[in-house]
């Protein structure tokens, strides 16, 4: 499973290129693969990006010569488009009015649509990414007045997005009316942060204000800060995955804590599924706050029974078989002295494919595990995402094709239990009819076109488009 993006934005502040990093270090989480800072300084952008970590890619150095008050930065792992240089963001374009950039957290699914009109139009696309397609709809009539056309072309996007744009010496923050994605608001020394996530805000000391509200465009400029919402109104469709798994758990999402959310899906499952065992333990690092939940309601002792080496990440090198066959082992060893001879309940967060959990139970089991009792603290994952998650095709998700006790003996625990659909959303703490649960369920809050053939697809001109 990969993550997807996170963006923050940073206006009037002399040490924005500073706060845009450390904010961008706080959100690594959703995207290890690259990132970027762009900044305004008053007379011309500037901008430093590549492929890595955010840690790796911006030195002293560098920072410094990132100068300005106004700066917006993206962290990603590539859900639309290709894994490559030409579409780390943020997406930068200098016009003869000055410097316009975009990052963007989503997945829009009338890309293709928009793209073919584009061209059709003249436009010459540099990027295999749908977040191109914003700047060229807003910058192609080569009129200067984007606060009176930005909400016309937003109404025509669908799907999911976050957008923080820089036009000049402003800041555009907008979220998709039925509200997929994230985006929060702060304060800080008298101006304005936006981001995917109020870690990022905890990180530079910002004081939450507010969410961006669904289908509303928050415009940050020398005006302080001005709102523009949609009169059209659509159902909530917030991720619930951002509860699950992606969030970091020192966040507030949707203005819930992350943290009391997983505890509550923890509990939830212990009342659904109890089992005599005698310790709980997660897999870390998200299945940890529902193992805890777990526990507490259970009254079974929690453990860590797993120590994580906190040095690997999704980057780590596998050049042989034998070192690839050692995998499981490098990212999570076991401790045999807890392990040995006990009844376990392992808890996680998710079972995409099963084959990670499979090795790990593997470990379990060498490690002395008497019995292994796995609970999973969501449903069953049987449809795609369309919205900005990348999860495999239906075909790869494990659920979407076997039963519960072909996936357990597939595994390999003694028992299996998912947390049903309605636990789940009664866990939450907002209410279910707010929520996204299409990966549970393949019913989708907005209409999802069907991708074109492979034949067809040649004969388009977005040939260079990855359509899931």
């Amino acid at each position: 499973m990969k993550e997807y993006c996170g963006v923050v934005g940073i206006y009037g502040n002399k040490n924005a290129s500073q706060l845009a990093y450390l904010a961008l270090y706080a959100l690594q989480h959703r995207g290890e693969e690259s990132a970027g800072i762009v900044t305004f300084d008053g007379k011309k952008t500037h901008l430093h990006k590549g492929m890595g970590l955010v840690g790796d890619l911006f030195k002293e150095a560098d920072l410094k010569k990132l100068k300005g008050s106004i700066a917006i930065g993206h962290v990603r792992y590539s859900t639309t488009g290709s894994s490559t240089v030409k579409n780390v963001q943020p997406l930068l374009i200098n016009l003869d009015s000055g410097g316009f950039a975009l990052a963007h957290n989503g997945n829009l699914t009338n890309s293709v649509e928009l793209r073919n009109e584009l061209e059709d139009s003249g436009s010459i696309l540099q990027t295999t990414m749908d977040s191109e397609l914003i700047v060229h709809f807003l910058v192609r009539d080569h009129q200067n007045n984007y606060r009176g056309k930005v909400m016309p072309i937003v109404q025509r996007l669908e799907g999911a997005f976050s957008f923080v744009i820089m036009i000049n010496d402003s800041i555009y923050a907008m979220r998709d009316p039925h509200g997929f994605r994230p985006l929060c608001i702060g304060k800080l020394d008298g101006g304005y942060v936006v981001a995917s996530e109020t870690c990022a805000l905890d990180m530079i000391q910002a004081q939450y204000v507010r969410d961006v509200e669904p289908g509303e465009i928050v415009i940050l400029d020398k005006n302080g800060l001005t709102s523009l919402k949609s009169p059209e109104q659509k159902r909530h469709a917030f991720c619930i995955f951002e509860y699950i798994y992606f969030s970091r758990p020192d966040s507030n999402i949707f203005t819930k804590s992350v943290y009391l959310t997983r505890k509550n899906l923890g509990r939830m499952l212990a009342k659904e599924y109890p089992v005599e065992a005698d310790m709980v333990m997660p897999i870390p690092d998200s299945g940890t706050y529902a193992a805890l939940g777990y526990a507490e309601e259970s009254h079974i002792p929690l453990e860590m029974g797993f120590v994580r080496n906190h040095y690997i990440g999704r980057t780590f090198i596998q050049p042989s078989q034998l070192i690839r066959d050692f995998k499981v082992k490098i990212k999570l060893n076991p401790i045999r002295d807890v392990l040995k001879d006990k009844r376990v309940v392992i808890v996680e967060d998710s079972i995409v494919r099963g084959t990670t959990s499979r090795g790990r139970v593997r470990a379990l089991r060498q490690a002395g595990a008497k019995e292994i009792h796995m609970r999973v603290s969501c449903p069953p994952l049987i449809s795609p995402c369309f919205y900005g998650i990348d999860f495999p095709t239906k075909k790869e998700l494990i659920a979407s094709s076997h039963t519960i006790e072909e996936i357990r003996e597939f595994i390999g625990v003694d028992t299996l239990k998912y947390l049903s659909l309605d636990g789940m959303l009664s866990s939450m703490m907002l209410p279910k009819e707010e929520f996204c649960t299409a990966c549970f369920t393949g019913n989708y809050p907005t209409t999802i076109c069907k991708p074109p053939s492979k034949k067809a697809l040649e004969k388009t001109r977005c040939q260079g488009l990855e359509i899931k």
